[in-house]
């Protein structure tokens, strides 16, 4: 069966068509300096972590983590094995990192492969850390707002095999029993890789609760693996951990759970005949008419049909559904119609909402059809084609617009050829429910925008970037567009060098980082006190969008990069950084 296929709806609301461009602001940006007492806990790659997933998933690892809810509030582990904290309350009056935790051994002495520390705030009192050489940690944090001199206590400890990195964890109560959810990360050796990198992807979903022992510290586990070939862009378990989401370039899938592989249960689409395609459609500038094969005895009262404006659902009695989906574009559902042709095939007829834009596909993401042009269509589309196979580059110079030269886009026109993919996979069947083809959506960064709910992903479209937050509990649409960063997508794409990109919780601004020293700040369009007149179109401008750069005055890499609503936060080896972008 095919996939139930979603898209991102864009808020046009959010849009700004009429943004020009940011202007350079020479207004400097106020920057406090913290020296450390020992440098971070930095892992090199080494030799054998050689491909592009290692440095995804390690090379350019955030060593920042910021506190969403405390705000102005980041933490880091430094090479001695603690995890250090600094919260800002004055800027000119920075103190030193608090040490919260000590590991009890210093990982970097472990024999075999290690990676970096990672650490997950999981909630306002709970926090999960990995050493980097295969162990998780579950720590009670008590409020660290309210009490940061508290050290943090290890309540659960256990070592899961390989080391890994922990990408996302969140607490909840399930049943009257407190629950962690956490997602962990591993780049392994696949021998049956023999046409790829040798190496496969995988997450591990893992739970932790106190059922065993409510009184007493004892604890249960279950583990959940899943496989892919690619770093996700974006993975985050879902409130109370009824699903997860994965955002990548290539698919995920399920294959263990507590040890045990996944049984494939047996097909339970409808055979008709021995054939990948189960439709046929065609289309004029008014109308698109689809033909469904039946199998064979299928009567009218059988056939299941559901048409909205925009989604189709066809289906046999109780078997999964035939067709499924988004449609291409909307349709007029009271003017479409579906009948029975020779007890073989349904034949629907679609009535375009809008007259004239051909349509590409049926079902958004649905290959299992075949288009069939008449005719007319193909000689008009010949025509139109014809100067790709002329002599002559322009085989019309008096045309205004001469054919695209493919050698004059910039780098920042490409997109990356792999097609990413955003899915939702549900907790209990551990199958997909939803999957958005994100195509050339270049992923920009994610962020935590509400400590309640799911990280937000910022995604390219077109020029501009547009901020994705999910919303499992709404049937629908679970992806909200929920702000915009004019022109942000274009811009990123320009700067070769750039590490690390965020936003701050409350939109106000985006940044971007390079490897070393330099800071970019693009804020949202705000009113101007004097008055401007923009001399092309002679017209008076009300907004403007300011750009800054900060230089940090070091010669160290970025290692972290932070954004709150006020501030910018730039962990290096010695220093930290803090940058105060709003009063």
């Amino acid at each position: 069966m095919a996939l139930p296929n979603c898209s991102l709806k864009v808020n046009r609301e959010l849009l700004d068509p009429g943004f020009e461009s940011y202007r350079l602001s020479l207004d400097s940006i106020p920057t406090y300096n913290v020296e450390l007492d020992a440098a971070v806990a930095e892992v090199k790659l080494k030799d054998s972590q050689y491909t592009l997933d290692h440095v995804r998933a390690f090379g350019m690892y955030n060593y920042l983590h910021i506190d969403p809810w405390y705000e102005d509030s980041v933490y880091f582990v430094d090479s001695k094995g603690r995890v250090l904290n600094l919260t800002v309350t004055l800027d000119t009056a920075l103190g030193k990192p608090c040490e919260m935790f000590r590991f009890e051994s210093d990982p970097s002495s472990c024999e075999g492969e290690q990676l970096c520390a990672s650490l997950s705030l999981t909630s306002a009192t709970w926090a999960t850390l990995s050493d980097g050489t295969g162990k998780l940690t579950l720590l009670r944090t008590s409020k660290r707002g309210e009490s940061s001199h508290i050290k943090w206590e290890p309540m659960f400890s256990e070592r899961l095999g390989e080391p890994f990195i922990i990408v996302h964890s969140l607490a909840h109560m399930l049943s009257h029993v407190y629950t962690i959810e956490v997602l962990l990360l591993r780049v392994q050796k696949d021998p049956s890789d023999t046409k790829g990198s040798g190496f496969s992807i995988s997450l591990e979903w893992i739970t932790v609760d106190n059922s065993a022992g409510k009184k007493e510290k004892k604890y249960r586990m279950k583990r959940r693996m899943m496989k892919g070939k690619s770093v996700p862009h974006y993975t985050a378990v879902e409130p109370r951990g009824k699903g997860i989401i994965v955002a990548s370039e290539k698919p995920f899938a399920f294959t263990e759970v507590d040890g045990l592989p996944l049984e494939e249960p047996p097909a339970e689409d409808m055979e008709v005949e021995n054939s990948d395609l189960i439709y046929f459609w065609q289309q004029t500038e008014e109308d698109v008419t689809v033909c469904v094969r039946l199998p064979e005895g299928t009567t009218k009262d059988d056939i299941r049909f559901k048409l909205t404006v925009d989604c189709l659902r066809v289906g046999v009695g109780d078997h999964a559904p035939l067709l499924n989906g988004q449609l291409f574009a909307p349709v007029d559902p009271e003017a479409s119609t579906w009948t029975i042709k020779d007890d073989k095939s349904l034949e629907v007829s679609l009535q375009k909402r809008s007259e004239g834009p051909l349509w590409s596909e049926v079902v958004l993401g649905d290959r299992r059809g075949e288009y069939l042009m008449s005719d007319e269509q193909k000689s008009q589309l010949q025509q139109r084609l014809s100067y790709l196979t002329a002599e002559d580059l322009n085989p019309n110079p008096e045309k205004d617009k001469p054919p695209c030269n493919a050698q004059e886009m910039e780098d920042c026109d490409m997109f990356p050829e792999d097609s990413s993919t955003l899915m939702r996979f549900d907790g209990a069947t551990l199958k997909p429910t939803h999957v958005v083809s994100l195509g050339s959506h270049q992923f920009l960064f994610s962020v935590h925008i509400d400590p309640s709910e799911m990280p937000a992903f910022c995604l390219r479209h077109d020029v501009d970037a547009l901020l994705w937050q999910p919303r499992p509990n709404q049937d629908n649409d679970i992806w909200e567009h929920i702000s915009t960063f004019n022109a942000l997508g274009y811009v990123q794409a320009s700067k070769r060098d750039k590490k690390f990109a965020t936003c701050a919780p409350n939109f106000s601004y985006a940044a971007l980082c390079e490897c070393l020293r330099r800071v970019f700040i693009y804020r949202q369009p705000t009113p101007v006190d004097t008055v401007l007149f923009n001399r092309k179109q002679g017209r008076q401008v009300g907004q403007v969008a300011k750009q800054q750069v900060a230089n940090l005055d070091t010669n160290d890499p970025v290692l972290g990069f932070r954004a709150t609503n006020e501030r910018l936060f730039v962990l290096t080896a010695n220093n930290l950084f803090v940058l105060k972008v709003n009063n």
